[in-house]
């Protein structure tokens, strides 16, 4: 028991948590993240030039990118009203609800894409259920069902 105890005070860790991080690389991490030098107003104006999937992506990146990106709601209103578009009962409802518009985004993104492939006629040829792309489909209501009906209808 000595022994290792011996070893371990001659460590060039000795004394220092091992899970603590050297203090130049952390002034290093700090440096090249912009999230955490530059004003909070910069950082959304950067983020704010991202389509969805690089919002999400960047998301992805670090905590600090993350916790930006996920608390600042104002990031995601423009790709939820684009949504809204497609979906504005759902979008309506969930604001109405108090969600906020990333909760909002996520809870009818890929409605509306689904949906937007229906009114477009891309499923027009489909003569069975059985020749549905079933990764593709996602529930929706008797409404958007009656929109979906009608734009196949008129065709």
């Amino acid at each position: 028991m000595q022994k290792i105890s011996k070893r371990n005070s001659n460590s060039p860790i000795a004394g220092k948590e091992l899970n603590s991080v050297c203090p130049d690389k952390k002034k290093k991490e700090n440096k090249d993240n912009f999230v955490e030098i530059l004003p909070p107003e910069v950082t959304f104006k950067i983020f704010s030039q991202l389509d969805i999937q690089s919002l999400c992506r960047a998301a992805t990146t670090c905590k600090s990118w993350n916790q930006e990106i996920k608390n600042c709601d104002y990031l995601w209103k423009p790709h939820c009203l684009t949504v809204r578009a497609i979906c504005q009962k759902e979008i309506d409802g969930d604001r109405g609800n108090g969600y906020s518009w990333r909760v909002t985004l996520l809870r009818n993104y890929w409605k509306s894409k689904v949906k937007h492939e229906w009114l477009s006629g891309r499923y027009s040829n489909i003569c069975s259920p059985v020749s549905l792309p079933e990764k593709n489909m996602c529930p929706m209501d008797a409404d958007t069902w009656g929109e979906i009906l009608e734009a196949e209808l008129e065709r």
